[in-house]
């Protein structure tokens, strides 16, 4: 039987509080300054120094403003930190986020449309129907589906497709498209119910597409077929591109082989076995293009990837939880020690990072780029972060984070299969497990 909070019980609690005799002392600190700036602890800067045994000249942080572009910026900024070193563009140099974010809304839309129209014969209080009309799209993604879309559109500079209004401000755009969506949801969903046509179904279907472009061309402006480019670089060297496309681009100055870089994942949950792979059920944006794959490895095989991807001289692009046990957005902070809020009112806070995905108490919020890691006789005691915030965030953009962090909070990173091992490299080959819509190694598409 439930039992209610008696009057008694209260009394005891009170004494209970009252009997310690910091009590006053810290309900005065902490209702004056809130929790996170009395329990902060300056220890965590001393050991958060900004120098690491291997540091890349990366060139300037990039911003993605109010949009929930991270996993685009991140994926975008390994591109063209490998552009700075082979061609000398200059440190603010950029590829357009806002180019792949045209063609991720557009996709996305079809994404949806198809997933709708095969959970049709659903009722729409089913998990899965449920879990599609919560967030039809929105801006958050995986590295997989930013490679569907660059093979299938390749890239341009930013300077050829800038940012606008609405792919820096996207709350907007989101909210009206999702608005559209779900009107759209309806019409498909009884036009299968009806039993129409394939044909007359598909018919529908590019007519809201086609609605779905116009938005996009009004709100990012209409995407380059083909565009000209030129740099100066830092020899002071003057180039020219002229009636490139943005494949011809993306093949002549990035001109990666996208099927060697794989996703590695942290995920010690009992339902993901280490050395499987796992793919998310209804996660991507491409319909028929690369499929979103992770490779499950221990947080010390893990971090060992991304060391010898560093030491190659190549930045890494990495999920994690940004929000937790951190300073990020001031002082660019990533350290379990920054905030000692369980001192502060005594109590245990302490999870396994398996219970605490389990238990949604974390999951892949944000997408950075390593750029460096500080190694003491081996073993990494710290990492060096390029985020997309702008400037003014830590050093000049760039943040720190302690290896400590990067066990707790980190779960994803995207190497060469080079830089993995022969046993690893034949798992990454496996066909993958599918989870669940709303597994946590799929919330990085949703959340920002």
């Amino acid at each position: 039987m439930s039992k209610e909070i008696s009057q008694n019980l209260i009394e005891r609690f009170k004494k209970e509080y009252t009997d310690r005799k910091e009590s006053k002392v810290i309900e005065r600190t902490v209702t004056k300054n809130g929790i996170l700036n009395s329990s902060r602890n300056l220890a965590a800067d001393i050991q958060s120094t900004p120098v690491f045994s291997i540091d890349l000249d990366t060139g300037d942080v990039s911003n993605q403003r109010q949009s929930g572009r991270c996993w685009m910026f991140a994926a975008l900024n390994t591109m063209r930190h490998d552009m700075k070193n082979q061609f000398k563009v200059p440190g603010n140099f950029e590829l357009s986020q806002n180019y792949t974010f045209f063609w991720d809304k557009f996709e996305k839309s079809n994404w949806f449309y198809e997933n709708i129209i095969n959970t049709a014969e659903l009722d729409t209080d089913d998990r899965k129907v449920a879990f599609l009309l919560n967030e039809p799209q929105g801006d958050g993604g995986q590295w997989d589906m930013l490679c569907a879309l660059i093979e299938k559109y390749g890239v341009v500079p930013q300077s050829a497709y800038p940012e606008t209004y609405n792919s820096a401000k996207s709350r907007e755009f989101d909210t009206l498209l999702n608005e559209k969506l779900r009107k759209d949801a309806v019409t498909l969903r009884k036009l299968v119910n009806s039993g129409a046509s394939t044909e007359d179904i598909e018919e529908r279907k590019q007519q809201m597409l086609s609605e779905v472009y116009r938005m996009a061309s009004y709100s990012f402006g209409e995407p380059p077929v083909q565009f000209d480019w030129e740099y100066r670089d830092d020899d002071k060297n003057y180039h020219r591109e002229a009636g490139i496309t943005p494949k011809e681009f993306y093949d002549k100055y990035v001109g990666w082989d996208l099927a060697e870089y794989i996703s590695i994942i942290n995920a010690p949950t009992a339902d993901k076995p280490y050395n499987q792979t796992y793919t998310i059920e209804m996660l991507g944006n491409v319909v028929n293009g690369r499929q979103v794959k992770h490779l499950n490895l221990t947080m010390e095989d893990f971090k060992q990837a991304a060391i010898n991807q560093l030491k190659a001289g190549q930045s890494v692009w990495f999920g994690c939880d940004v929000g937790q046990h951190s300073e990020a957005r001031e002082k660019g902070l990533l350290d379990l020690d920054v905030f000692a809020e369980d001192e502060l009112f005594d109590i245990d806070l302490s999870m396994t990072k398996a219970e605490r995905l389990d238990y949604k108490e974390s999951l892949m919020t944000h997408a950075m780029v390593l750029t460096g890691v500080d190694l003491v006789d081996g073993k990494p005691t710290k990492w060096k972060v390029e985020n997309s915030w702008g400037k003014k965030v830590g050093e000049k953009g760039y943040m720190v984070m302690s290896d400590a962090w990067m066990d707790e909070y980190c779960y994803q990173v995207v190497v060469q299969k080079q830089f993995l091992t022969d046993a690893q490299r034949e798992a990454q080959a496996q066909a993958p497990t599918v989870l669940k819509p709303w597994d946590p190694m799929g919330s990085l598409a949703y959340k920002d």
